[in-house]
């Protein structure tokens, strides 16, 4: 329901719009009104935007409550009664109000600077829908939640209980090598004992999704998806020009720091089950115990980098708007959503005590500011930003956050955490890289075999990965993308993450020079939301939006001078 600060203007206050039945008025109202003056179309738009934000919530809400306990059926039921029975029935319906806006004369008399985004998403959005692809995106949902109970079941019996699989990952930074090595065994194996459920998944959403493409007139599922996700300043061209503007910067640096780490090591060859231990066999990082000492540490980071944001993430803390801990049954992954009427924001993750958690708090504390930061715009587009954006006020916080990591460690281990990340930076390019090169093959080639699938994924590997020795492990490296539930779950979704750590680590390397500068524009750029188009929001956070050679190179000499400067 709505908070007190934005009370409803246009849906009666106690209406909870939870069925069909409650839902269609509004839309008739909407669809009956005129809009022939600027006047009547503004108000128009506002109560469109309440309607839909109010319809978002409910869906909102039940996927929450479903990813945090996937083997509640009730939960379960609820979910999947409103991707049957509500949001398609939702979708035609804003497709018809969508038409409506495109065809009044008063769409063209709103002021440019404050419409112009809003204007060329809703028109683009026309020009994609089809009605014929409602049904095909509910069997694409039910799919996809297909996907979350499977992942959410997998457990294995180690050392004498049972263990999700993000728990195992506890095991990967324990200096027992043997122990080391056990722990990965048993998540890769318990991962492989569901590949061909998880092949069949895919196989299915794939055919569905090249349906959608052809359905729209497109020539297949990417054109589709760089429509659908209304991508107008970057091409695919573009992508593959990161592509290898990746190979060549980062990929080099990335392998470099994993031979250093084989050196130290003394091991030959790195096995996958090394890539986290310290180098020096000293005892893991332990942040935290309790995910109170999590909340709490990181509230402190938060309130030294901008006390605003410390006051936001306490809000969120004391009203209930985390899910932290890992359990059996709680879906994979990490995420911030955001109940769209009530404008607050909501954060899962599962937190099982490593660094990685701290890291992963801390990103999505970035988005929760973000959605506080925008959430006072009445029209809802413009209370959320792009992806490419959205993930520069994520990625931010997580490099901000590199100075403060004292709230949880001594000097030494402070040192390590900071290396351990940066660290990190230079994998997520050459994966990012992967995972929407994959994706291209996938959809522009959508009748490839499983073996296909297969072999290009290796291929990938071979060009973008690290040094680690898969021998007697084959099945275990070809299946890897297998975890990755932006595949199944949003297509096309991971190249922003790339595009989008070129810009935090521009706002990075702007606070070196002047911190509270830099912190204004990137607060200044969050405040616009999605409100003017990409290049735009970077350059008013401070940062330019190019992924070319030219950006990204100095940017991993900057990432690569850091990381000599801290202790192996």
């Amino acid at each position: 329901m709505p908070s007190s600060e934005y009370p409803r203007q246009f849906i009666k206050p106690k209406d909870k719009l939870d069925n069909w039945s409650g839902i269609e008025p509004y839309f008739d109202n909407l669809r009956d009104r005129p809009v022939d003056s600027v006047e009547t179309l503004e108000r128009w738009l506002v109560d469109y935007s309440e309607l839909m934000a109010a319809i978002d919530e409910v869906g909102t809400d039940r996927y929450i409550k479903m990813t945090c306990a996937t083997d509640d059926e009730d939960r379960k039921k609820a979910y999947l009664d409103y991707i049957k029975n509500i949001s398609p029935k939702v979708k035609p319906r804003a497709h018809e109000l969508n038409v409506k806006y495109s065809e009044s004369p008063a769409a063209h008399e709103l002021p440019t600077a404050r419409y112009c985004v809003l204007d060329r998403g809703i028109r683009a959005s026309v020009d994609i829908f089809r009605e014929e692809n409602v049904a095909l995106q509910v069997e694409e949902a039910q799919l996809e939640q297909k996907y979350q109970e499977i992942c959410g079941a997998q457990t294995v019996e180690f050392e004498g209980k049972e263990q999700t699989l993000q728990q195992l990952g506890l095991y990967a930074e324990r200096t027992d090598r043997d122990l080391r090595q056990r722990a990965w065994e048993a998540e890769a194996n318990r991962r492989l004992e569901d590949a061909d459920a998880l092949e069949e998944v895919f196989d299915a959403l794939v055919k569905l999704r090249h349906q959608m493409a052809l359905n729209a007139d497109c020539e297949n599922y990417r054109e589709y998806a760089f429509k659908s996700k209304q991508r107008f300043d970057y091409t695919p061209q573009d992508c593959l020009a990161f592509h290898e503007a990746i190979e060549k910067a980062v990929v080099p640096l990335f392998r470099g720091l994993q031979n250093q780490r084989r050196e130290v090591l003394g091991v030959d060859p790195l096995r996958p089950w090394d890539l986290s231990v310290d180098v020096q066999g000293r005892d893991p990082l332990r942040p935290f115990e309790t995910v109170d000492q999590l909340c709490s540490g990181v509230s402190k980071i938060f309130h030294r980098i901008e006390p605003d944001l410390g006051a936001q993430f306490d809000e969120m803390n004391l009203k209930g708007y985390l899910d932290l801990e890992s359990r059996k049954g709680k879906a994979p992954g990490g995420y911030q959503s955001t109940y769209e009427e009530s404008r607050h924001p909501f954060i899962f993750m599962n937190a099982v005590g490593l660094q990685s958690d701290v890291s992963t708090l801390l990103h999505e504390g970035g988005h929760a500011f973000h959605q506080y930061a925008a959430r006072h715009d009445s029209l809802l587009p413009y209370r959320s930003s792009p992806i490419e954006f959205a993930e520069v006020a994520s990625f931010t916080m997580e490099l901000l956050g590199l100075e403060h990591l004292d709230v949880f460690y001594n000097d030494e281990a402070k040192g390590r955490a900071q290396r351990k990340r940066l660290e990190g930076v230079m994998w997520i390019f050459p994966w990012v890289a992967t995972i929407d090169a994959f994706q291209h093959y996938l959809y522009t080639n959508p009748e490839h075999s499983r073996e296909d699938r297969k072999a290009h994924w290796l291929k990938l590997i071979k060009r973008f990965g690290g040094i680690s020795d898969y021998t007697g492990y084959e099945d275990a490296r070809a299946y890897a993308w297998h975890r990755q539930l932006h595949l199944f779950e949003v297509p096309f979704y991971y190249i922003e993450y790339g595009i989008a750590k070129l810009g935090a680590l521009q706002v990075w390397r702007n606070s070196m020079e002047h911190t509270k500068s830099a912190i204004e524009a990137y607060r200044a750029g969050l405040a616009l939301g999605g409100s003017k188009p990409l290049p735009s929001l970077f350059e008013a956070a401070g940062a330019r939006f190019d992924f070319t050679m030219e950006t990204v190179a100095p940017l991993m000499e900057l990432v690569n001078k850091r990381l000599a400067q801290l202790p192996q």
